[in-house]
């Protein structure tokens, strides 16, 4: 599509008693079979620069991609293989660097797919992606609830009138379409959490979990209740919701965050959820990363949720 740059990445050899999934995304779809999901990167991190942040998170998806096409199917799930080749990649969304415009072009994108009835994998970018991504129900007249793992709330005011990749969450509850029904954010830390930014969730119906009452049967039933509201679920991926021993390489770190084995349940359980129609990975900084451990967590939550998407059919 013109409006995306193909992804470069370099697979080596492999026999194919050792398939990889760079080499199988794709492979069954043409015009009679279109993609049961797609993968798209949104390479912005002029969000995180309005806010004040470190900027690095724009290279994050092609950082994911170099872990992510090497992975293996999971060979103890049969469907796994066939969900991958009917899984496209478009690449990465070739941005402006004007934040707003971007996001604009990125809901545009993402309600065709969502019309088409492909479940989105949106590869960030700062988290001001999950507003560009919150757009495309706008766009597509769907109604949907967010599910947010984070650290923080989300719901930041515009620095001086401008979005930044704090403000997504209150940008979609505000939005004039009303498209956004419900909004549930979980793993917060109360050192992240501002009384008035819990206060703006409540009196919007949403929901907060606290990182530290998340156990795996909580986990279970997040997605299970009706905690998180009722119809689509657009579910976002923040990594700094995790401990920084697992994710250092993100622009704000957890020192008690969530464990990988926790956050990749999460990952998994939103790809099996029924309700949930896409789904965002954030905030990875791939300059704040030099062992890369970040960017291997980040596409290990792709994976999951590739394998979960696969458990439903």
């Amino acid at each position: 599509m013109e409006n995306f740059s193909k992804p470069q990445i370099h697979l080596g050899e492999h026999s194919p008693e050792d398939p990889r999934l760079g080499r199988l995304f794709g492979r069954s779809v043409d015009e009679r079979n279109p993609p049961r999901a797609v993968i798209l990167g949104f390479p912005s991190d002029q969000g995180i620069r309005r806010g004040g942040g470190p900027v690095g998170a724009s290279a994050a998806p092609q950082a994911i991609r170099n872990h992510l096409y090497r992975f293996t199917p999971d060979g103890q799930n049969p469907g796994f293989a066939d969900l991958v080749a009917q899984t496209q990649d478009l690449g990465d969304l070739i941005i402006s660097g004007d934040v707003d415009q971007d996001q604009e072009l990125l809901g545009i994108i993402l309600a065709r797919i969502l019309k088409q009835g492909a479940v989105a994998v949106i590869l960030g970018g700062g988290h001001e992606t999950s507003y560009g991504h919150f757009l495309g129900y706008a766009h597509a007249g769907k109604n949907v609830s967010i599910l947010n793992w984070d650290a923080h709330a989300g719901v930041r005011d515009a620095k001086d009138g401008l979005a930044t990749s704090e403000s997504a969450f209150r940008q979609a509850l505000l939005h004039a379409s009303e498209s956004c029904r419900r909004y549930t954010v979980a793993g917060l830390q109360p050192h992240n959490a501002a009384s008035s930014h819990l206060d703006f969730i409540s009196n919007r119906n949403g929901r907060y979990f606290w990182k530290r009452a998340l156990t795996s049967q909580q986990i279970d039933e997040v997605y299970s209740g009706k905690s998180v509201g009722e119809g689509n679920l657009m579910v976002s991926l923040d990594l700094d919701a995790v401990d920084l021993a697992h994710a250092p390489g993100v622009a704000s770190p957890s020192l008690d965050g969530l464990s990988a084995e926790l956050w990749l349940q999460a990952a998994q359980k939103a790809g099996k959820c029924p309700r949930v129609t896409s789904c965002d990975v954030v905030e990875l900084n791939p300059l704040l990363d030099p062992d890369r451990r970040t960017a291997r967590l980040a596409a290990l939550a792709v994976w999951r949720f590739l394998a979960g998407l696969a458990e439903r059919y």
